[in-house]
């Protein structure tokens, strides 16, 4: 069974002074409110497989979804425990997530090894060759079309609850909405597939039902969004910016709803699970 124990008590932004210039008039002093970017190693079975620049919060949730995402395990019962612990950098604070993992599992691990340093956003770090570089995608229950009211009323929702994104403007969020719109759960990070991977992570620890709502992003649609989705199962996303050809490529591989554009009274449909467009 699962458990997990946090040793960090890094605070996910920072007050800052700062000098404020204006046109016509004097600068003025004041302070800021900074989002944090801190190294977060995930580390399996005392091997370091990932560091990722993350928002250091929620990170149990994190290395639960990013396992799953990423296709290190098959579900939460092969991971034993989760371990966050602080280390002192030169440069100020780092994060190592220790993740217990089945022995069937940490065997795989060694035979796929890989050390990436993760850049915010970047989802092909550590790609040993091309045809390594995109992976297959998993196929998800084709489900009919989410409904522009449910839409709108998680943007509504999306808007007024990020309150990380209000303080500092820095962070991108991922959300997952029932299938009224109604927000559920909402993570914010400076990286969007963190976000997402938390997402995932408290999604599996509450047992949701990922045909029972649609995932709502503060960012563009790529391809490390769209495979972090299927392989949660998830059959509706929506992105508040543009999908790119190769995630629309893939969303109709993987038999998903995929909506783009999606601001307050209008959002493009790229892909139907159900039906071609």
């Amino acid at each position: 069974m699962l458990s997990a124990r946090s040793m960090s008590k890094a605070l996910n932004y920072q007050i800052r002074s700062v000098e404020r210039w204006r046109q016509g008039e004097d600068l003025r002093s004041g302070e800021d409110a900074l989002a944090e970017e801190v190294p977060v190693a995930l580390v399996y079975g005392g091997i370091s497989y990932a560091v990722m620049m993350a928002t250091p919060d929620a990170l149990e949730q994190f290395a639960l979804g990013f396992s799953l995402t990423e296709g290190l395990v098959a579900s939460a019962e092969e991971i034993f425990s989760i371990e966050t612990s602080e280390v002192e950098l030169e440069l100020g604070l780092g994060l190592q997530v220790d993740i217990e993992v089945s022995q069937r599992r940490l065997h795989q691990l060694k035979e796929r090894r890989r050390n990436l340093a993760g850049r915010t956003g970047c989802g092909l770090c550590g790609s040993e060759s091309l045809d390594g570089a995109i992976r297959p995608i998993n196929r998800v229950e084709p489900l009919e079309m989410i409904a522009p009211t449910a839409i709108e009323k998680g943007l509504e929702n999306l808007t007024t609850n990020q309150s990380l994104k209000q303080r500092t403007g820095a962070v991108h969020g991922a959300a997952w909405c029932n299938t009224e719109g109604e927000l559920v759960y909402l993570f914010e990070d400076v990286g969007r597939h963190n976000a997402l991977d938390k997402l995932v992570g408290e999604m599996t620890l509450n047992s949701v039902d990922p045909s029972q709502g649609f995932v709502l992003m503060t960012s563009r649609g790529s391809y490390e969004v769209i495979h972090k989705c299927a392989a949660a199962n998830v059959s509706n996303l929506v992105c508040i910016s543009a999908p790119t050809g190769l995630a629309v490529k893939l969303a109709q591989q993987a038999g998903m709803n995929l909506v783009g554009f999606a601001r307050n009274g209008k959002h493009t449909i790229y892909t139907r699970g159900q039906t071609s467009l």
